[in-house]
């Protein structure tokens, strides 16, 4: 029963039933303490290769000799870290803003619910994120609390920018660079805002810097199945579905997280003086 229930979790993360950076640690965490054993561990830490907060937040639990110990810990400190980020994030949204964004993130639904709890009136443009239609989610969301939310193609990106004020997106993993890593599509919209003058703000747990990075690995970009994008394509036809970008540090004004509104060098800078285990083989 308790391998079947391990294997469940696994099985939820790979499919995306699961999905966020941080929910799918949780759900990583929940998992370990069904089965901690090397394995499992190795097997966990393999599952989605674009997710670090994954892998650090079992590198942070396994050091504890008591797993349920180490598990309560990481939690805490996500739970404290998201609080953090919340309230910082909500202030840089202001009434009568038009704010994007791209695909769907956990931690920019917080930000915006904060907001819009703190009285504040704005509006929100956003995409619909193909070939899985994360952008739906978003849009869902935000209205269940009555924020009101325009859903543009993502062709359309462009369009939407130029209405917006204020780009916010969520984040996978970040490099010793100061890169960011996220859905399709977000370098692009990251561009157009640049040509606008759009402030661009990743919004994110500091866990999802890669250290691996550091030393010179390329990070990951996670390829899905062609049929997510034609489900009976053509035989003869090749179809690229690769899922993640690089959005380099230029292109990002900062980067807010549970350290501050920082802009990428000093994040990482931040982040090694704040949480060196990270860092550490």
């Amino acid at each position: 029963m308790k391998k079947s229930g391990f294997d469940k979790i696994c099985k939820d993360i790979q499919s995306l039933k699961i999905q966020g950076a941080e929910s799918v640690a949780k759900a990583a965490l929940k998992a370990l303490l069904i089965r901690s054993d090397p394995q499992a561990i190795r097997k966990l830490s393999a599952i989605r290769p674009t997710e670090p907060c994954l892998r650090n937040c079992l590198k942070y639990t396994t050091s504890f000799q008591d797993i349920r110990e180490g598990t309560e810990d990481t939690l805490k400190i996500m739970d404290n870290a998201r609080k953090k980020i919340i309230k910082i994030g909500a202030r840089k949204i202001q009434n009568g803003m038009t704010i994007f964004t791209h695909c769907h993130s956990t931690t920019v639904i917080s930000i915006l619910k904060e907001a819009k709890k703190q009285g504040k009136k704005f509006k929100v443009y956003n995409t619909e994120t193909r070939p899985n239609f994360q952008g739906r989610i978003t849009a869902k969301d935000l209205l269940k609390v009555n924020i009101p939310v325009t859903m543009f193609i993502d062709s359309a990106a462009t369009s939407a920018l130029k209405g917006a004020d204020l780009f916010i997106f969520g984040v996978d993993a970040i490099t010793s660079e100061g890169a960011i890593i996220n859905k399709i599509g977000n370098k692009m919209m990251a561009e157009i805002a640049h040509k606008y003058d759009i402030p661009r703000y990743a919004c994110t747990f500091s866990w999802k810097f890669d250290p691996k990075t550091v030393l010179g690995e390329i990070e990951k970009l996670e390829s899905r199945k062609v049929t997510e994008v034609w489900p009976k394509k053509p035989s003869k036809l090749k179809i690229s579905n690769v899922v993640f970008e690089e959005i380099p540090a230029e292109l990002v004004t900062s980067i807010i997280s549970e350290l501050g509104v920082l802009e990428p060098a000093t994040f990482v800078s931040e982040l090694e003086k704040t949480y060196p285990f990270i860092f550490s083989k």
